[in-house]
């Protein structure tokens, strides 16, 4: 009877497709030595270098080979010479970097650098999808690049930490920012960030509850300054208030309130985050024609478009102009201010990523055993797999799972 059963599902089963599928599991393969190359960036004002020589140093111990070209430190005030002495390999042409396997580098690939990547090799870079064309992403594809994304890479508890480490830098450093140009001997108002007793404190009104904002609203009380919050997500303006550990004033954006808060703050900083594509004005240039004379705003969302409407992108050479009487700063990549500090927490992010890499056998076995990991990978072997950036730019898209598990 049991047997007759059991035959008799098996034929219901093969009848309806419903057989188990079967799906190899993937071997544990050796340790693999990998061949990284850290070029030199070029973008304008980027100072910063995608690893310390201290992360280098970690690299090769654990047998991996680094090529770095000549100079790639030095903005952020690493020498050759500290590289060399990690054990990276100094490369004073900069085509022979693009030899290695894998790329490592801050900024996307610039046109130049696109011609020398060989076919078959790995990019690790942000990939600015603001400022990306669908020319760049054919490229990648045309030379079956395995590409990913710094920005797009998750954690295992499904945070960014590219993103955030960026992030709180800028938090931090906005403050600072503001602080400089409030001060008389930039021509501003000649107030001090924060307050001292009996004279009533600086007031800060932050654009934005997100990372940025948080970092920002941290110093700004820590300096002792007055501060309000404004975001249209309410679960974010009730974990910044856990995240600060205070009652802090925060509200929804609403026109008329933020415009009355504008009217009386000394410092503004916009942290809006772009969800897709360009920012929203928040701001409009009446709001900002009724601020005090001097007040200082900071558009940290310039590099998404801005969330002032008279917010302008500006450089580190030339940072500031006025409008109605009001000092905007709107450098983009405010990061790079600090581009030592980037590095350092660049190389706290990529360093276990490269060592885990190696561990598992290269960049393909680290795809397919991590799914936070995979998620940082925009195009694999000819494929673009980012589905967002295939709707952007109109191009065909791939599911990514599908294609690693074709390998098996």
């Amino acid at each position: 009877m049991t047997k007759q059963l059991k035959t008799g599902l098996e034929a219901l089963s093969r009848e309806h497709g419903l057989m188990t599928q079967e799906k190899p599991e993937p071997t544990k393969k050796e340790h693999k030595s990998l061949f990284i190359g850290i070029p030199k960036e070029t973008a304008y004002q980027e100072n910063r270098v995608s690893l310390t020589p201290e992360a280098v140093g970690l690299l090769v111990n654990n047998g991996h080979e680094i090529l770095i070209e000549a100079g790639a430190g030095e903005r952020s005030n690493f020498g050759d010479n500290e590289y060399s002495e990690a054990g990276a390999r100094i490369c004073y042409d900069p085509k022979q970097i693009f030899k290695a396997d894998i790329i490592l580098k801050v900024e996307p690939l610039t046109n130049e650098e696109m011609e020398w990547l060989e076919p078959g090799k790995t990019l690790f870079s942000a990939m600015q999808v603001g400022n990306q064309t669908p020319e760049y992403l054919k490229a990648l594809i045309n030379k079956k690049i395995t590409a990913i994304g710094f920005e797009y890479i998750e954690d295992k508890v499904g945070g960014m930490p590219v993103v955030r480490a960026m992030s709180e830098i800028a938090g931090s450093t906005v403050m600072l920012i503001a602080a400089e140009y409030l001060s008389s001997v930039n021509r501003g108002m000649g107030i001090i960030l924060g307050g001292i007793t009996g004279v009533p404190p600086t007031k800060v009104v932050i654009i934005g509850a997100g990372t940025v904002g948080e970092y920002a609203a941290r110093t700004a009380i820590g300096l002792g300054a007055e501060i309000e919050v404004y975001d249209n997500q309410i679960y974010k303006l009730r974990r910044i208030k856990h995240a600060l550990g205070q009652q802090v004033f925060t509200s929804a954006i609403d026109t008329v309130r933020l415009g009355r808060s504008l009217e009386t703050a000394d410092v503004v900083i916009g942290a809006v985050r772009a969800e897709k594509g360009r920012n929203k004005i928040v701001v409009t240039d009446d709001m900002v024609s009724r601020m005090k004379q001097d007040s200082v705003i900071v558009d940290v969302s310039i590099d998404q478009g801005g969330c002032f409407e008279t917010s302008r992108i500006t450089t580190h050479d030339d940072p500031i102009y006025r409008k109605h009487g009001v000092l905007h700063y709107c450098v983009p990549n405010i990061a790079s201010r600090v581009a030592r500090t980037a590095t350092e927490a660049f190389s706290n992010i990529f360093t276990p990523i490269l060592l885990r890499m190696g561990d598992l056998g290269g960049v393909d076995d680290m795809i397919f055993t991590n799914p936070w990991f995979m998620k940082g990978v925009y195009a694999y072997r000819g494929s673009l797999t980012n589905k967002h950036l295939a709707q952007r730019f109109n191009l065909r898209y791939r599911d990514l799972e599908l294609l690693i598990t074709a390998r098996f």
